[in-house]
């Protein structure tokens, strides 16, 4: 069964990064590192990684560390692959602040199709790679996030003809 099939809810996939992320850290997962992490109460922690254990995605045995299965590992970076790429496309691209972005990737992450997900990393790919540099429509719009305003190059007739 593969991730899209499996129809995690959003905090099931919330546990299997933080689980992911730990672990990429740390080494091993404890109780408190995943109550720590998520901001909630060891006693939650607890009865929802039991409810990954059913569900075949944590190892989980009381007192010891937290593993992923090989499916659960798979999925959670998975969901990781995307939060990194949303989160670069959001400062990278549109300029936000990397806190905002990553608090927005962590909402966006888990909705998000595809499709539209791949279209952002190739676009990210895309100006990374561009031999002249940053282009220079992004040049201008990151004056225009600051100011508001069109650079002058944007507003002149050489300019609008050269863009259509």
């Amino acid at each position: 069964m593969s991730y899209s099939e499996k129809n995690l809810s959003k905090r099931e996939e919330e546990y299997l990064e933080a689980i992911y992320i730990i672990l990429k850290k740390k080494g091993n997962v404890r109780v408190k590192d995943l109550a720590r992490l998520l901001n909630i109460k060891s006693s939650s922690v607890v009865e929802f990684l039991e409810k990954l254990s059913k569900k075949g995605l944590v190892n989980y045995t009381k007192h010891e560390s937290i593993t992923l299965t090989s499916e659960g590992l798979n999925i959670a970076k998975e969901i990781y692959r995307r939060h990194v790429a949303i989160k670069e496309f959001l400062t990278t691209i549109l300029n936000v602040p990397e806190e905002i972005a990553e608090r927005d990737s962590c909402y966006i992450e888990h909705g998000i199709h595809e499709l539209t997900l791949d279209r952002m990393l190739k676009f990210v790919e895309f100006i990374k790679k561009c031999p002249r540099g940053l282009p220079r429509f992004l040049e201008n719009l990151y004056h225009y996030y600051q100011h508001g305003e069109c650079l002058t190059c944007c507003s002149s007739q050489v300019c609008v003809r050269k863009l259509r």
